[in-house]
């Protein structure tokens, strides 16, 4: 049996967040990835947003880390050339009754640092995005896109410079807590098993999976894992708006909202579909439902003009009618096992946090 000193299991943005943080530290790193490429889950299938740190609960490691996160990408991007806009959005209320969300929404953002937002009347609103209906908005001149591949691919190369080694098509199917560490089995075309000092569960949609697979892990310590799948629509043609639009917040998510790549072109979504198992397939027959809610905010959105594209899957710890839990980042100080650390519930914001989430593990890892 191969022994290393530390294990990464997931190669999605905060799995290689997470190696790259560990490498720079002087740690001998392994990133073990189940598919053939990096990031093709979570990772690759979101609106590809950097976040402000508006929504979440004050105090919450969504929170927190977000704010921090986001002041830390911005400048990793500037310093390793990483594609990236900070192009600003609105947060738009359609109905009268939807402006004092506004003013809750922009109280919260306040008490997590974020106090750069400005409550716009519909006239500077329209003055900004001509395109637009609305009876008021938020402005958030903070959030940006970011082209999430070259992200991830930045964070490999420092990764891999500083000594870590990457293994595709490489899944964890099993393991053990052994005294001396943790043993993963590894299947692919040569399985194996190969023991760690420090493991850190990264894996994404297959976290619970992965930590429930360990014998000598407590069971009751696994959280439950919902699968909300979201459908993303592209506009066809030439989009008429420079920011990005979201409605004011639903209670399963943020609405259907207008985002955009760093070429221009418009995508509407996510949609909320509760799931039992993966599936990328994106659900035609919800079109109806996206061009109802688009035109709350953009009338102007003819028949005709989306196209499907694609779908992404969000591992989240509640299930439906449940208000969004927060990350959990599961140390040995909760679960009892030394070395291994389980990052449970990433989704949003969490390529947003990638870089201040990965600190965090560093620290909890030191510690193991």
């Amino acid at each position: 049996m191969e022994r290393v000193d530390c294990v990464v299991i997931g190669a999605g943005v905060v799995g290689l967040a997470c190696a790259r943080a560990l490498a720079l530290a002087g740690r001998e790193v392994v990133i073990l990835e189940a598919a053939g490429a990096i990031g093709t889950e979570t990772s690759s299938r979101n609106s590809e947003v950097i976040h402000a740190g508006i929504y979440y609960a004050p105090g919450s490691a969504k929170a927190l880390l977000c704010v921090e996160g986001r002041a830390l990408l911005y400048r990793y991007c500037e310093e390793r050339g990483v594609a990236h806009r900070r192009c600003g959005k609105l947060i738009v209320a359609t109905a009268a009754e939807q402006v004092v969300t506004l003013h809750k929404i922009q109280a919260q953002a306040a008490a997590n640092g974020v106090r750069d937002l400005r409550l716009l009347t519909a006239d500077e609103a329209k003055a900004m995005e001509p395109a637009l209906r609305c009876v008021a908005a938020l402005h958030s001149p903070s959030t940006g896109i970011i082209d999430s591949h070259g992200l991830m691919l930045a964070y490999q190369g420092e990764a891999e410079d500083h000594g870590a080694m990457r293994a595709l098509q490489s899944p964890v199917t099993g393991g053990e807590v052994e005294v001396k560490g943790i043993a993963l089995d590894v299947g692919g075309a040569e399985p194996m098993r190969i023991c760690a000092r420090t493991v850190i569960n990264s894996a994404g949609l297959m976290a619970q999976r992965v930590a429930a697979g360990l014998r000598g892990f407590p069971p009751e310590k696994v959280p439950p894992c919902y699968y909300a799948k979201g459908n993303y629509y592209s506009l066809t043609g030439r989009s008429p708006f420079t920011h990005l639009i979201y409605p004011v917040p639903e209670a399963a998510g943020l609405g259907v909202h207008l985002t955009l790549d760093l070429a221009g072109q418009a995508r509407f979504g996510p949609d909320v579909e509760w799931i039992a198992e993966i599936d990328y397939d994106v659900d035609l027959r919800r079109a109806d439902g996206f061009y109802r809610a688009i035109r709350d905010y953009w009338p102007g959105l003819r028949d005709g003009q989306l196209a499907p594209g694609y779908a992404g899957i969000r591992p989240k710890l509640d299930g439906p009618g449940k208000p969004a839990s927060d990350f959990l980042i599961q140390g040995p100080a909760e679960h009892g096992v030394p070395g291994l650390v389980n990052l449970f519930g990433i989704e949003s914001p969490g390529l947003t946090a990638s870089l201040a989430l990965a600190e965090h593990v560093v620290e909890i890892a030191g510690k193991a």
